[in-house]
């Protein structure tokens, strides 16, 4: 308690903000693995699965783009804090007796969910900006990738406490238990967080919800098709595939997905140190570099598996691989949307950034389990290295940052 007595506002403010997004990133993870893992249990088809997630993507989408408005107009903790209760109603609604649990139902329960995860993470990411000191690119970096990196590291922990927690309680236990866990952190988080966190000094109007930069607009597009590339195979088509044709069960799909999301939220956290910020940084170069070593990962896993080579081996390794560089993807795209932004009502341009984050992970979603009930997850990859293409080509047209040089501190 001492020590924490002796941490600036700022510091304090950035652990609050970060420790209620951990939290909430980990039941959100555990969630998904539950519905996925318990659904596929019942009998129900990938497609099934996959129309399980429609709503949570599709009110993600509407989520980022009226809630970054929200962000500015009412404050960051507001929006944060009321994604957290939303969170607590959707698991409760799903604390029901299991004849309830219709496909509709369980829609439903995730559209309060997607609502409630993208309120949350907009702001969180968008609350970062207002902490930093405008001109301190390379702190920035790093604070954001730290976030970055440690939520997808809790999320990957979330897969796999969803997994456990579906061997030693039933799927009612494991709702109610995060419920009040969660409802815990948001009684804390009411009372911690500013009440003028990232709100707009200039009222925003609701018209400024889509953005007028050219360079948000290209980032938010290569966004779209970088994130549908990864859930495309990612959602539902991988782990159906790795309890069918590995006849893994619950124990091992959880853990081995936690294992790989916490491994690339490591990597995410890293990736300051890996791009290195001793020269002028090119968005378009960077992403474009990066990017076009993801497309050759994902086709050389395609061509392993539509050939048969060493399918086992090959997946495996091949997505550990895949992880490492996607992960690098995302963090230089988080960075680059919060440096990007307007520092006065940040929310909006973060907001803006992640409806169309949304948008990929809803078209991902969707193929995920149409295409690989149709025609299996090597098809599934062909649509994801031509996604990474697209975004690829239209990160070559990003402008150059504002600030010339990275300060890094």
């Amino acid at each position: 308690m001492k020590r924490w007595t002796l941490l600036s506002e700022d510091i304090k403010q950035y652990l609050i903000v970060t420790g209620n997004y951990w939290a909430f990133t980990l039941t959100d993870g555990a969630l998904r693995m539950l519905i996925v893992l318990h659904f596929h249990a019942l009998g129900y088809s990938p497609l099934s699965i996959a129309m399980l997630f429609v709503f949570y993507e599709i009110f993600g989408v509407v989520t980022n783009l009226v809630g970054g408005f929200l962000g500015a107009y009412l404050g960051l903790n507001r929006t944060m804090n009321t994604g957290l209760a939303i969170q607590i109603l959707a698991l409760l609604m799903l604390a029901v007796p299991a004849e309830w649990l219709s496909i509709l139902y369980v829609m439903i329960a995730q559209a309060l969910s997607g609502v409630a995860k993208d309120l949350n993470k907009m702001s969180a990411k968008s609350a970062i900006k207002t902490l930093i000191a405008q001109g301190q690119e390379g702190k920035l970096f790093k604070w954001v990738a730290i976030l970055t990196g440690s939520k997808n590291t809790l999320k990957g922990a979330g897969f796999f406490l969803g997994g456990a927690l579906l061997t030693l309680l039933s799927f009612k236990g494991a709702m109610l238990l995060m419920a009040g866990v969660l409802a815990c952190i948001w009684s804390v988080s009411l009372y911690a967080l500013k009440n003028d966190l990232g709100k707009a000094k200039n009222t925003p109007k609701f018209t400024d919800i889509l953005s007028k930069s050219r360079s948000i607009n290209l980032l938010s597009a290569a966004r779209l098709f970088l994130f549908g590339a990864r859930d495309v195979w990612f959602v539902v088509a991988l782990p159906v595939f790795l309890s069918q044709v590995f006849n893994w069960d619950h124990w091992t799909v959880g853990g081995f997905l936690a294992l790989w999301v916490m491994g690339y939220g490591v990597v995410q956290s890293l990736t300051p140190k890996l791009i290195h910020f001793n020269v002028p940084l090119s968005p378009a170069k960077e992403t474009v570099k990066w990017a076009s070593l993801l497309a050759l990962v994902t086709l050389g896993i395609a061509l392993s598996l539509y050939f048969s080579w060493e399918v086992k081996a090959l997946l495996v390794a091949g997505l550990m691989l895949f992880g490492v560089v996607f992960a690098i993807n995302s963090s230089l795209h988080s960075y680059l949307i919060v440096s990007m932004a307007d520092a006065d009502g940040v929310s909006l341009d973060v907001g803006f950034y992640y409806m169309a984050n949304a948008m990929g992970r809803l078209l991902g979603t969707i193929l995920s389990g149409w295409v690989f009930q149709l025609y299996g997850l090597a098809a599934c990859l062909v649509i994801s290295f031509t996604f990474i293409c697209l975004a690829a080509l239209i990160s070559a047209k990003l402008p150059a940052l504002k600030t010339n040089r990275i300060t890094a501190k």
